[in-house]
């Protein structure tokens, strides 16, 4: 009896139907291996296994009518489900797909793989992507290599890949359109080198003083005659004079400086009193040099001398320059006639207002500010755009300067380049000009007539703070400060 109720509730309660506590449920042959539980299918086997046992070893239970819920058919229900919407093995559930990876020989495809688990509320499986979510667009090998090498673009929406139009050629076109315009530069600089290097008339200048901090140059306006100019006024002048003297100054910072020395400068040349313009003609162009470089406390770096006629022909070239004086002036000497005011002045108008003395009311200390004018209206209409863009005027202006210039040995094209640019600094607004300190402007001399004794002290210190950029813009020396 005891047998036969043993066997009758082992029918009635099969091992499926023991408490939940001891056992764990079997996978349905029908359920789709997307849906396994997230264990391994080999330790599956091993819970059934124990799961068996424990149904064994535990008394039976039936259910109660009317529980409304039971194992089977809970299995039952939960496999009908299933079988009636089962979603593509590509949407299984994160921690399902881990499992099947972990299977060798099913393992599943990363890209469709997703890229984290998200569990919904409330339940025990991973949210499902919508199937209707667009799928990646395809695209052929030869398009994603065009895409991945900036070459083209993908439509949207279409997974159309459009090569862009190469910009290759225009980059080319472009490359070789510049390397053609810096050829022509580089031609054009070195011709213009060549020709100006080639043109410079050079003479012994420099002296072995020590070398100083600034970039300094000496420029010189001599009356030396050559004949093929009508100078005008009455030719008082025997021989040549350096009638103008500039001290042009470049510090390495501050302002430049165009400082003119009166040409009735007293000098003593080993031992012998003579006006400084007449130094170079009595004893040579170095000893010149040595005397300029002993009033300023400077070495003079670069000399250039332009004869009266070269500085009429270069003010032709540009087609004149404007000046300014504020006096009606009839001198016989210079030829100068001039109505007060500013008009444009031809060449031999330049040359006499340069020249003229006797009618200032300041002499040669006036004429030095109306030199220091008229190289500075040359420098400003030369490096005019007007000039510069005119070839014809440029040829013009060059051959007209060089057949009238010396310069030192040293000198290049580069070094009269600097030199302009320094004269344009230095006459500009933020520039310094004027005139060396003097003690006594009728020093008189016997031989030498009446001079310009200068303050040497003075001017030491004057040319010091040139020279280091100290001094402050504006006008300097004895007249401006008289």
């Amino acid at each position: 009896m005891t047998q036969e109720t043993s066997g009758a509730d082992q029918n009635i309660n099969p091992p499926s139907f023991v408490p939940s506590a001891g056992r764990r449920q079997r996978p349905s042959a029908s359920a789709p291996q997307s849906f396994a539980p997230a264990r391994s299918r080999a330790t599956g086997a091993a819970d059934a296994r124990r799961s068996d046992d424990a149904a064994e070893a535990s008394p039976a239970r039936s259910v109660a009518p009317g529980d409304g819920s039971s194992a089977d058919s809970v299995t039952s229900s939960s496999q009908h489900a299933v079988g009636a919407a089962t979603p593509p093995p590509s949407f299984s559930p994160n921690a399902r797909r881990a499992a099947r990876r972990s299977t060798p020989g099913d393992a599943m495809p990363q890209s469709i793989a997703p890229t984290r688990a998200r569990r919904s509320s409330g339940s025990s499986r991973n949210a499902v992507r919508p199937a209707s979510a667009p799928a990646a667009p395809q695209m052929s090998r030869p398009a994603a290599a065009s895409l991945r090498a900036g070459r083209g673009s993908v439509s949207p929406g279409a997974g159309v890949v459009r090569a862009a139009r190469p910009r290759h050629r225009a980059g080319r076109i472009a490359a070789i359109a510049v390397a053609v315009l810096l050829a022509a530069l580089v031609v054009s600089v070195f011709g213009a080198w060549t020709w100006v290097n080639g043109r410079l008339n050079r003479a012994d200048w420099l002296t072995d003083s020590a070398d100083t901090p600034a970039s300094t140059w000496l420029i010189l306006g001599s009356d030396e005659r050559d004949g093929s100019t009508d100078y005008g006024g009455v030719d008082d002048v025997s021989g040549y004079r350096t009638d103008t003297i500039l001290v042009l100054t470049k510090p390495k910072s501050g302002a430049s400086s165009l400082i003119s020395i009166p040409r009735d400068s007293l000098m003593n040349v080993d031992g012998q009193y003579m006006k400084i313009n007449s130094v170079a003609q009595f004893a040579g162009n170095k000893a010149l040099v040595g005397e300029i470089e002993t009033l300023t406390g400077q070495r003079i770096d670069h000399v250039a001398q332009i004869k009266f006629g070269g500085l009429q022909e270069v003010v032709n070239a540009l087609g004149g320059i404007e000046l300014c004086y504020d006096q009606d002036v009839q001198d016989a000497y210079s030829g100068l006639n001039w109505k007060a005011g500013c008009h444009t002045a031809d060449g031999a108008t330049a040359l006499s207002f340069s020249r003229m003395r006797y009618a200032d009311a300041q002499g040669d200390f006036g004429r030095n500010a109306r030199q220091r004018q008229v190289i500075a209206a040359i420098i400003k209409k030369a490096s005019s755009a007007q000039t510069l863009t005119n070839p014809a005027k440029v040829s013009k202006l060059a051959n007209a300067g060089l057949d009238s210039l010396t310069v030192d040995n040293k000198t290049t094209p580069f070094t009269l380049l600097s030199m302009a640019l320094a004269f344009k600094d230095a006459t500009g607004s933020n520039g310094i000009s004027g005139s060396v300190y003097w003690s006594d402007p009728d020093y008189y001399v016997d031989g030498v007539g009446s001079s310009v004794l200068l303050d040497d002290a003075k001017n030491t210190e004057l040319f010091s703070e040139l020279a280091a950029g100290t001094h402050a813009a504006g006008t300097v020396g004895t007249l401006a400060e008289s």
